[in-house]
């Protein structure tokens, strides 16, 4: 399974901590993901539609537990998409949908706020149990071992959208927001507000994976970063001798070099020896600092620059 499926795994088979907590949850998904077929007395049936058969297991449970009514549970294949099926958790009975729409405050009249009844959310637990069923209805995170990190959760409502991201804010943690198609997506790029999200809507394993394969990935990136910088000083250093030896040969051909001061014969000497060393060496070898063995090796260069000129 993918990354976002395993984590949604690990929330359906969570234990409610409070008995307020699964109504909030719930509210989340339908409100996220649900469709409420009208009619000119109101609500007709309840439709929520998942691509997880244990996700339509945890709502069917939900609705079974908080309201004492057994919804009917459909598999349905794409037609596009032969090979994908897609579950469809239905309350049929009109008394029991609007049962359902009325005790969880999504239904203003015949429209759809952007929150459910706020009395529903009073408490942290039943804020977190909400972006949990968000989460579940319409959300995604990448796995940093093989993307970049991206959160988000898609809703139809702009309204909602609106809603989640004030949500998140008060839970310490920022968002986007961007139109795709006609859905609203709520969004997080930032690791460290990822983690915290996960941490919020209950998933440990969850977090764990992702704090492991965030590290890996830094960790990797690192290493990266510091071949590369040293693969390009080693590179400088290649060219720099290279110039360095043709200087001298020139100095040589054209019996210049003899002419020099020892010290700068000396180093010359020891470059023709030693071309593949770096300034440290050569100076080792010849009792002088780095900054002295470069200096050295720069007056060389204008010698020989200043022969070409002439």
């Amino acid at each position: 399974m993918s990354f976002t499926a395993n984590i949604k795994g690990e929330l359906c088979r969570l234990p409610a901590k409070s008995r307020c907590c699964p109504r909030a949850e719930l509210a989340g998904f339908i409100v996220t993901n649900g469709n409420l077929i009208l009619s000119a007395g109101g609500v007709v049936h309840l439709n929520i539609v998942t691509e997880h058969a244990f996700v339509a297991r945890h709502i069917y449970r939900l609705i079974k537990e908080q309201f004492g009514f057994v919804p009917a549970v459909l598999a349905r294949k794409r037609a596009r998409l032969k090979k994908n099926v897609t579950y469809l958790v239905q309350v049929a009975e009109s008394d029991q949908a609007r049962q359902v729409v009325s005790d969880l405050g999504i239904l203003d009249g015949r429209h759809i706020p952007g929150a459910p009844g706020r009395q529903l959310l009073d408490r942290k637990c039943c804020q977190r149990s909400y972006l949990r069923g968000c989460f579940l209805a319409g959300g995604s995170v990448s796995s940093p071992a093989s993307h970049g990190y991206h959160l988000e959760i898609a809703t139809e409502y702009l309204a909602h959208a609106q809603f989640v991201r004030e949500l998140l804010l008060s839970l310490g943690i920022k968002s986007g927001q961007v139109k795709r198609k006609h859905q609203q997506v709520v969004y997080v790029k930032d690791s460290e507000q990822i983690a915290q999200f996960l941490t919020i809507i209950g998933t440990s394993k969850g977090r764990l994976e992702f704090e492991n394969a965030r590290i890996y990935k830094e960790m990797r990136n690192r290493v990266n970063r510091m071949v590369n910088c040293e693969t390009a000083n080693v590179g400088k250093t290649v060219n720099a001798s290279q110039r360095q030896v043709a200087a001298i040969r020139q100095l040589q051909q054209n019996q210049v070099l003899q002419s020099l001061s020892p010290g700068l014969r000396e180093v010359a000497h020891l470059r023709l020896e030693m071309p593949e060393a770096t300034l440290e060496e050569l100076g080792q070898q010849a009792g002088l600092s780095k900054s002295a063995a470069n200096y050295r090796l720069r007056r060389l260069l204008k010698i020989a620059a200043s022969l070409r000129r002439n």
